[in-house]
């Protein structure tokens, strides 16, 4: 795992931050103590803006750490407030990349399932709708290409569930390459799992401005046999 570098930052301006964060990287401090990517752009805003003191820093979504793509942050407490409002409005579009060993039964489908988080497991179950705490988790995908071994999938996410897509891929017989926890067979070799933040699409929370960012996925073989193969 790398630290964060000034090339993973697709677009900043004097509100909104966001970087291609790398498989691997945490978001937020959690108990294995590692620096998160958000104090490391802290040091990086501080370093190259000379700002004394604290440097403020909006967490607006979080990734989980073997997953890698867009990830949002703020520079100002009132464009925190305004993309939090857009995310449980769901005004802003993700979209990702999946990368699964089998082919799903329809190259197009709409999925709704409803999930149980187990806080103990890290990990979230299919549940009844009647079960408590089960939420529901709605999302749509799309095959885009096909390898001789791997399939590459494009999932717009239309709520933002506790490990939605890994638990929704794999109740469709699609578990995401290197994903063990749900259903793969084996790690990638650097603890990463093949699913990818692609694109972001928001309204600009100051200016009145739609923003649309790509994020290309790793450098590693099979993410680029499918940008080729898409290009």
């Amino acid at each position: 795992m790398r630290s964060f570098l000034s090339e993973d930052i697709l677009f900043e301006d004097n509100h909104l931050l966001i970087v291609n964060k790398q498989p691997g990287q945490i978001v937020q401090g959690d108990k294995t103590g590692d620096m998160p990517l958000s104090e490391q752009i802290k040091l990086y805003l501080k370093e190259v803006y000379h700002k004394p003191g604290n440097v403020y820093l909006g967490v607006v979504h979080r990734l989980d750490r073997p997953v890698s793509g867009a990830v949002i942050f703020t520079k100002t407490s009132k464009a925190l407030a305004r993309l939090n409002l857009m995310l449980k409005e769901r005004r802003m579009e993700k979209v990702y990349w999946a990368v699964v060993k089998n082919r799903p039964g329809k190259d197009h489908d709409h999925l709704v399932h409803y999930l149980r988080r187990n806080e103990e497991k890290n990990k979230a179950y299919l549940a009844d709708l009647s079960a408590k705490n089960a939420v529901r988790a709605e999302l749509s995908y799309s095959l885009i290409a096909s390898g001789d071994r791997y399939h590459l999938l494009e999932v717009q996410l239309f709520t933002g569930r506790h490990h939605q897509i890994r638990a929704q891929l794999s109740a469709i017989g699609c578990p995401i390459k290197g994903d063990i926890k749900y259903g793969f067979d084996r790690t990638n070799p650097d603890g990463s799992i093949h699913l990818h933040a692609r694109k972001i699409g928001l309204d600009h929370p100051v200016r009145d401005e739609k923003i649309e960012i790509m994020a290309n996925p790793p450098d590693d073989r099979l993410w680029n046999l499918f940008i080729k193969q898409l290009s």
